[in-house]
C-alpha cells in the first residue's frame, strides 16, 4: 500500500477514471473502474520508484494529504 496522494477522477475525454500521483512527477494510471484505477497507480508508483532507484534519481518522500487552493 502506498503513502503517497492518488488522485482519482472521471476523464470524458479518455472514458476512463485516471488516477494521478501529484508528488511523483509524470506518475499516472488510469481504469475502466475506480478500483482498477487505484489499482493500477499502486503498480505505477512502484515502477517509479524501481526506475528512480535505476537512474539515482531522487525519491520524493510521501507527504500524505496535499492541500490545494
Amino acid at each position: 500500500m502506498t503513502k503517497y496522494e492518488i488522485v482519482i477522477y472521471w476523464s470524458e475525454e479518455d472514458k476512463s477514471f485516471i488516477a494521478e500521483v501529484p508528488e511523483l512527477p509524470g506518475c499516472m494510471a488510469d481504469g475502466k473502474n475506480y478500483r482498477e484505477a487505484l489499482s493500477n497507480a499502486e503498480v505505477v508508483i512502484a515502477e517509479w520508484i524501481d526506475t528512480a532507484k535505476e537512474l539515482g534519481r531522487p525519491i520524493p518522500k510521501p507527504k500524505g494529504r496535499l492541500m490545494f487552493a
